[in-house]
């Protein structure tokens, strides 16, 4: 069996920023453990398979794989599908309707930008947290602790996001996932993204904890339009919206692959 796999630079507007995620179009649905195999053996963040939907309801059923495990809700590799469609395989719509295990999301283009309808995800604040938090920050001041899907820690400033230097054999030990974050100077807000529980110890850039963020970031500061920046090596921004319960994020693809799988 052989399979087309494509590799795009999303939420980056150059190659070698933003974060890479392998897509891989199907016919049908490969077997669970195959799929987190190809996933594994790609050693990206993320793998994304898609099969179209002979339903009227959505145009793909989409899931999202890491090194490590199967997750539930992944913005970069939904952009980079949804370039993949728009831009190489020639999908004929304005707006692309995919199935997931976070319901259905709606993609569509404006200009060169890509747009990801997700789900807002708002974060409750936590008055009990492990000990070990700001040990495994590397001793940095910490503003508040919330949670949704994933622990997000409010720091002083852009500074101490960016310098912040994690202990990730003490983070696995205690935390699977957790997002830092601070208002920015250039930007409304930054942050960082850690997933030692998935297989990835910092993840380039994180739709997914934009839709805890977002909502988060909002409130905090009175306005639905934001801009944001994920502090990692490669980079990322994202043009953002809370809208009811509803986020939009926005941000362009690079195309830089593709191959094939022989399986």
């Amino acid at each position: 069996m052989k399979l087309n796999i494509y590799q795009i630079d999303a939420f980056g507007d150059k190659l070698f920023s933003g974060n890479p995620a392998a897509v891989i179009p199907l016919d049908k649905w490969l077997d669970t453990y195959l799929m987190q195999q190809i996933a594994l053996e790609n050693n990206l963040s993320e793998t994304v398979f898609i099969v179209k939907s002979d339903k009227p309801e959505y145009d793909f059923e989409i899931r999202w794989f890491t090194p490590g495990l199967e997750i539930n809700l992944c913005g970069h590799a939904t952009l980079a599908a949804a370039f993949v469609l728009f831009n190489i395989l020639n999908f004929d719509k304005t707006t692309i309707s995919f199935s997931s295990m976070s319901g259905i999301l709606k993609v569509h283009k404006e200009d060169d930008l890509i747009c990801l309808d997700f789900p807002s995800w708002k974060p409750e604040r936590l008055d009990i947290y492990p000990d070990e938090l700001s040990a495994i920050l590397g001793g940095v001041e910490i503003v508040g602790v919330y949670k949704y899907r994933d622990l997000l820690v409010e720091l002083m400033d852009e500074n101490a996001v960016r310098k912040c230097d994690p202990d990730f054999s003490l983070m696995r030990k205690h935390i699977d996932m957790m997002i830092i974050t601070a208002p920015g100077k250039s930007v409304d807000f930054v942050s960082r993204f850690f997933a030692p529980g998935a297989g990835i110890d910092e993840d380039p850039v994180t739709g997914s904890a934009h839709s805890q963020l977002i909502p988060f970031w909002s409130e905090k500061l009175g306005k639905n339009q934001l801009h944001a920046l994920q502090l990692s090596k490669r980079g990322g921004e994202l043009w953002c919206e809370q809208k009811g319960e509803r986020v939009i994020m926005k941000g362009k693809g690079v195309y830089y692959m593709k191959g094939e799988i022989s399986i």
